[in-house]
C-alpha cells in the first residue's frame, strides 16, 4: 500500500508524463538524509535543526564538501568539526547511500547493480570500465512511460521519478564501490582556508564519465536530473566537467533548450530510425514530437558544435531500420539540419518476448560504411553486459518474466489506446 505522500505516478495514456511530486519518505528515527542537498538546502536543515545563521552557513560548507567532494557517511570522521558538534549533527541527520538489492559483474568487466529505494522501489545502474574511460549508466525514472517497443524497460509501467538525492547517490555509491574517494587529512579545511587538496589524491580515477540512460525518460524528471547534475558538476562536490556527463532523450523537444540552457551537459538522442512509420513503433514519442521537430530542436540546441557533436543513438535491428535506403536517409537528414553530429550504432540487445532481432554484422558494417561514406562518424557500439541484462536497452529492475504472448497483448492494447 502507497501513503498519499509517496504516490504512484499515473500512466497518461503512454507517451505524456503526468508527474506526481514524491515527497522523500520520512524516516522512522526522524533523521533528515543530508543527500542530495545543495549548500542552501543544508543550510536551511542545519538552522530548522537550531543552528543560527552564521554557523550554519559554515557548517554547510563544511557538509558540502564531507558529503559531496570526500564521499563520507559518518559524521564522526568529519575531522574538522568539533566533537559535540558531530554528536549533534548524528542525532539529527544521516547521509544515506541506495540499499543495494544486487551487485553483478559481467564477464567483460561491466557491473550492474539493482537498487531499492526507502519507499521499497528498485532502479539500476551500471558501469563499463573501458582502456581510456569508465562510464556509469545514471538512471532517472523507476520505470519508464516512453513504451519504445525495443526496449526491455519500456515494457515496465513508469512508477515514479527518482528524487535529485537517488541520482547523484548512484555516482555517489559507484564511487564508495570503485574505491575512488580522495584520501588524506582534512583537518585544516574551514571557512578561512584554501581548500587543502595537495594533502590528498584522487588515487587515478576509474568513474571519469556519466551518461543518463539508464531507465527513465531524464527530461520528463527535468527537476531533479538538473539539481543532482549540478551537485556532481560542482568544483567543491564530485567535480566532474559538463563536458563528461551526457543527457540522452527519446526527443522531448519542449525540455531541449532548457536542458542546454540550465545543464549544459552534451546531448544524445535516441532516434533509431528515419521514417515517422518505423519511429512511431519504436519510439511512440515521435507521434507528439515527428523527426523533423525533433531534428530541428537539435540544430537549434545552443550548446552544439563540432567540439561537442550531437550523438544520435540508432539501435540496429534486422529488417526494420537496417537498409542502405535507412542510411542514406539518415546521412540526408542530418546534413539537411547541418548538425554537427555522430551516430552511434548500437546492435540490438535481445530481451525475453522481444519480437525483434539484432541486424547481422555485415548489415551493420555496411550501415555504417555508408553513414561514413557521407561525412559522419557512425561508430558501431561494442555491446557491454549482454550476460547480466546489463546493454543497452536490456534494463529492468521487478524480475518480472513476461511471456511472447502476454507481451503481443500489451503491444495490442498500446496500439489501440494510441488509435
Amino acid at each position: 500500500m502507497h501513503s498519499a505522500a509517496n504516490p504512484i505516478m499515473p500512466i497518461p495514456g503512454l507517451i505524456d508524463p503526468v508527474p506526481v511530486p514524491r515527497a522523500v519518505t520520512p524516516r522512522e528515527d526522524g533523521r533528515v538524509d543530508m543527500l542530495g542537498l545543495t549548500r542552501a538546502q543544508m543550510k536551511g536543515a542545519l538552522e530548522e535543526a537550531g543552528l543560527d545563521q552564521k554557523a550554519a552557513k559554515l557548517r554547510s560548507k563544511q557538509l558540502f564538501h564531507w558529503l559531496y567532494h570526500r564521499g563520507e557517511t559518518d559524521f564522526e570522521k568529519m575531522t574538522d568539526l568539533a566533537k559535540p558538534m558531530r554528536l549533534w549533527m548524528a542525532e539529527r541527520f544521516i547521509v544515506g547511500r541506495p540499499q543495494v538489492v544486487e551487485a553483478q559483474v559481467s564477464n567483460d568487466g561491466t557491473r550492474k547493480w539493482l537498487l531499492r529505494s526507502d519507499d521499497g522501489q528498485d532502479y539500476e545502474m551500471v558501469f563499463i570500465p573501458d582502456a581510456d574511460r569508465g562510464t556509469l549508466c545514471v538512471s532517472s525514472q523507476v520505470g519508464c512511460t516512453l513504451n519504445c517497443s525495443f526496449c526491455h524497460t519500456g515494457t515496465m509501467r513508469l512508477v515514479r521519478n527518482l528524487t535529485p538525492g537517488e541520482i547523484v547517490g548512484q555516482v555517489m555509491l559507484a564511487r564508495d564501490a570503485l574505491g575512488e574517494w580522495p584520501k588524506g587529512s582534512m583537518a585544516s579545511v574551514n571557512d578561512d582556508e584554501a581548500d587543502d587538496e595537495a594533502q590528498y589524491t584522487a588515487d587515478g580515477r576509474m568513474l571519469t564519465n556519466i551518461v543518463m540512460m539508464g531507465m527513465g525518460e531524464p527530461l520528463y524528471n527535468f527537476d531533479h536530473v538538473r539539481d543532482a547534475l549540478k551537485l556532481v558538476m560542482d568544483g567543491d562536490g564530485l567535480a566532474l566537467s559538463k563536458r563528461r556527463i551526457t543527457l540522452s532523450t527519446s526527443g522531448v523537444v519542449p525540455m531541449m533548450a532548457r536542458a542546454a540552457e540550465e545543464i549544459g551537459v552534451n546531448l544524445a538522442v535516441s532516434l533509431h530510425a528515419v521514417t515517422k512509420e518505423v519511429r512511431d513503433e519504436l519510439v511512440p514519442l515521435n507521434r507528439k514530437y515527428g523527426i523533423e521537430e525533433l531534428l530541428q530542436a537539435c540544430a537549434d540546441y545552443p550548446k552544439a558544435n563540432n567540439a561537442r557533436r550531437i550523438t544520435f543513438e540508432y539501435v540496429m535491428i534486422k529488417d526494420k531500420n537496417d537498409s542502405d535506403a535507412d542510411a542514406h536517409e539518415l546521412v540526408r537528414l542530418i546534413r539537411k539540419y547541418k548538425l554537427p553530429a555522430k551516430v552511434n550504432l548500437i546492435p540490438f540487445n535481445p530481451w525475453p518476448g522481444t519480437d525483434y532481432e539484432c541486424s547481422s554484422q555485415e548489415r551493420i558494417r555496411a550501415f555504417s560504411t555508408i553513414v561514413f561514406e557521407g561525412g559522419i562518424s557512425a561508430p558501431v557500439r561494442t555491446p557491454r553486459g549482454r550476460d547480466i541484462m546489463a546493454a543497452c536497452g536490456q534494463l529492468k529492475s521487478a524480475s518480472e518474466k513476461k511471456s511472447k504472448a502476454e507481451m503481443k497483448r500489451l503491444a495490442e492494447e498500446k496500439q489501440a489506446a494510441l488509435g
